[in-house]
């Protein structure tokens, strides 16, 4: 297995840095994502490994060994593409052996290794037929296992999934998380869906405007974000504005209808401060005003009230936008809706334990 690392590593295309001053370790074997909106930099810092790009500035490594000049040919590295790439005069078992055949790969050991790229894709059966004869998962299928057969030290997956429908895109998340572990390899995946990084990713670097700008596990960037940025790309949250009125292990911040209490608040902060408080809206407990309280959690709770604004219902949830009294709107979620908790107009009470409130600094036009 192969650690991959970018020593700040700058690449300019055009007028701009769509790489810029870009460090990050990547440990041997980790399915690692790349993730971040359109023009972040994230397929440009995957091309760079790939030696499509080369960096203006700054030096790549796999391992210890510099690849910063070496060609793509001599890298080892093995690229899935958003639209499969598949040659279509050619059957599954072709596309998956061209790779070995380019290289030279003795017949006998060519056939061994197809057959069992094929059969960690659950493709076997597949093998003859030309790839407008399958669907897209099929075809995605194929081009995972062209990338497997050659055994390269780092696989790269530049969206991998984004011409799939929704229900393929969940079957495939599964799918590539196993052949990870099967196949136990360096991955590297870009996307911009929150959703499927959140779900697949051992470790996350969020990138923003061409630099990192938080690296962690799933949970430690949806719990404990580490600026308002990440707090909103990574599943949606409340931004609260507010002043810093005292610091320490309970954080309090006077806001426009109240003081909030926050247990989690960025190192670095001061009194006097302006910050936001994150709030996601499945933590938001939210019931009738004239409804009794809930059980009380630990630590001090928040308690704010305002009128139901708007309700979506989707199944599995039931979305509601509640209107406060200076006329910001927070969302709320309800689980499992069995009944609803409120209807249009209602004036409501929405209580909010401080250990789901993270405190951050207030960002900048131009951060």
């Amino acid at each position: 297995m192969v650690g991959v690392k970018f020593d700040s590593v700058s690449k300019i295309l055009g007028q701009s840095r769509a790489v810029d001053r870009f460090s990050l370790e990547i440990r041997p074997g980790e399915l690692f994502f790349l993730l971040g909106p359109s023009g972040c930099g994230k397929t440009t810092a995957l091309r760079l490994v790939a030696g499509f790009y080369l960096p203006d500035e700054g030096r790549i490594f796999f391992d210890d060994r510099d690849q910063s000049r070496v060609p793509p040919h001599k890298r080892n590295t093995a690229m899935v593409f958003q639209n499969y790439a598949l040659w279509p005069h050619m059957d599954v078992w072709h596309n998956v052996a061209y790779g070995l055949k380019m290289r030279g790969v003795p017949e006998a050991e060519k056939k061994e290794r197809v057959a069992r790229a094929l059969e960690i894709v659950r493709m076997e059966s597949y093998a003859a037929r030309a790839p407008n004869q399958l669907s897209g998962g099929e075809q995605q299928r194929v081009a995972l296992a062209r990338a497997l057969v050659v055994e390269p030290d780092v696989i790269l997956l530049d969206e991998p999934l984004s011409n799939l429908d929704a229900k393929l895109r969940l079957e495939m998340r599964a799918e590539i998380t196993e052949i990870h572990r099967k196949v136990a390899r360096t991955m590297i995946y870009v996307t911009h869906d929150q959703a499927e990084a959140l779900s697949m990713a051992d470790r996350i670097a969020v990138m923003r405007r061409g630099r990192v700008v938080q690296v962690g596990t799933p949970r430690e960037l949806y719990t404990r974000p580490q600026s308002a940025f990440v707090a909103e790309f990574i599943g949606g949250t409340n931004l609260i504005a507010g002043k810093l009125e005292r610091s320490g292990e309970l954080a309090a911040v006077k806001t426009s209808f109240g003081t909030l209490y926050g247990a989690h608040a960025k190192k670095g902060l001061s009194p006097g401060d302006a910050v936001v408080c994150s709030v996601r809206p499945e933590a938001l407990r939210l019931r009738r005003a004239e409804e009794p309280s809930a059980a009380p959690s630990a630590g001090p709770t928040n308690r704010l009230s305002g009128i139901v604004q708007n309700i979506m219902y989707l199944g599995y949830s039931e979305q509601y936008s509640i209107a406060l009294a200076d006329g910001s709107v927070l969302r709320a979620v309800e689980h499992n809706p069995t009944a609803r908790a409120a209807d249009l107009g209602d004036r409501v009470a929405l209580e909010l334990a401080s250990g789901d409130v993270v405190v951050l600094p207030q960002e900048k036009e131009h951060d």
